[in-house]
């Protein structure tokens, strides 16, 4: 199906709609991932622990998914325009207070506020998604903008490197402060995509979380597949870490190792929708599931002998951890009906929440992460394999998972 006629976009059209909707989903991994190659220089500045530091990383993630959380219902109820104006106006103010932290502790804290304003443009962003398109349409564009994501995470540390040479982390603050200016742009040219808002009360709006909640085929797949953002984030954590510390690279070189994983991810969705033309999702997400496992084994066997055999093994993981997330978002966006901006909340707020479970984990690792990574993709693999394919054998997914 095509989009519906009452949402084209009269200024952004089909392509600029699709391009918005990226940039607003990649606000979170861009603003993560290029300022790692200066959490080793910002852990000197501010004379704090690795630790201490990576908690620039971690309340960032808590925040973030309280911030999806309280967003979404309310753009069911206000709109999504409105919204993503004030979560952008928002994350790009705190952007600028980061960088004019005089403490590791007011950087915590601006991080954290960055976080909850940039929760509403990704909360946004799968509630567009849905709101315009539907069917295969939907799945082809959930793919297309996975893809497109992940291109900010696997540019990001190599232009936060070259940022370092030029100034210091306080600027890589202000890049993304002009990001955040860019894309309130964009968003100003966004027509309002929902026909009918609410019209409970705030407290009743968010109340819909619970609601959404209750509906036991989506939150058993929401679990399920928010799991899998453990190890994910285990690695980005502590990817500068591994490269420069472990295996004693620069930054820049340490740059080019995190763009090759990052651009596994970029391949993933677009290897899924090749794929999709021939199989079926659960039997492409089985199969997932299997090389996430094997990548486990190979990142715990070999991966600690040197920086490129961490990254081919890793790889195999990231390529088929992205390959699951169009079929994943769309399984969970067919199981509720209506609460879109609840649905799309809960699907970020979870993912980051397990993400920052990751983060912590690794952070409390710091002697072994190479083998926690391997671990985690093994362990996390087993558990949420086995039990997705006992949820896909259960007669109410039958429908959702049908083409």
């Amino acid at each position: 199906m095509e989009i519906n006629e009452l949402k084209k976009q009269k200024y952004l059209g089909d392509k600029g709609m699709i391009v918005l909707i990226a940039v607003l989903s990649a606000f979170i991994p861009l603003s993560m991932d290029v300022y790692l190659p200066a959490l080793p220089t910002m852990t000197e500045y501010f004379r704090v622990s690795q630790s201490i530091i990576n908690l620039t990383l971690i309340m960032f993630f808590i925040f973030f998914g309280f911030g999806t959380l309280f967003w979404g219902p309310l753009s069911d109820k206000h709109g999504r325009k409105p919204i993503v104006l004030i979560g952008l106006a928002i994350y790009t103010a705190a952007s600028l207070l980061c960088s004019l932290s005089s403490s590791v502790y007011l950087l915590i804290a601006f991080r954290a506020l960055q976080a909850f304003g940039g929760g509403a443009a990704s909360s946004v962003a799968t509630a567009l998604v849905k709101d315009v398109y539907s069917g295969r349409k939907r799945e082809s564009v959930l793919a297309v903008v996975q893809s497109m994501v992940v291109i900010s995470p696997a540019v990001a540390p190599v232009v936060g490197s070259f940022l370092l040479n030029v100034t210091s982390w306080r600027g890589v603050f202000v890049v993304q402060a002009l990001i955040g200016i860019s894309a309130l742009a964009g968003s100003l040219a966004l027509q309002e995509t929902i026909v009918e808002k609410g019209s409970a009360s705030l407290m009743r709006t968010i109340g819909r979380l619970g609601v959404v909640l209750r509906n036991r085929r989506f939150t058993s797949l929401l679990i399920i597949f928010s799991m899998m953002s453990i190890p994910a984030l285990a690695f980005i954590t502590a990817s500068s870490y591994i490269y420069q510390e472990n295996f004693h690279l620069s930054s820049q070189v340490y740059s080019y190792y995190f763009a090759f994983n990052a651009l596994g991810m970029l391949f993933g969705p677009l290897i899924y929708i090749r794929l999709s033309n021939h199989f079926s999702r659960i039997t492409i997400i089985n199969a997932c599931f299997a090389l996430i496992i094997a990548s486990g084994f190979l990142i715990s066997l070999i991966g600690s002998y040197s920086p490129l055999l961490f990254a081919v093994t890793l790889v195999l993981s990231t390529v088929s951890g992205s390959a699951m997330r169009p079929p994943s978002a769309f399984l969970m966006l067919e199981q509720q009906q209506g609460d879109t901006g609840s649905v799309s909340s809960l699907m970020g707020s979870f993912a980051t929440v397990m993400g920052s479970v990751g983060m912590g984990i690794v952070s409390l690792s710091s002697n072994n992460q190479i083998a926690v990574i391997g671990d985690l993709n093994i362990i996390l693999g087993l558990i949420c394999g086995a039990v997705w394919l006992y949820l896909s054998s259960r007669p109410y997914l039958k429908q959702a998972t049908a083409d």
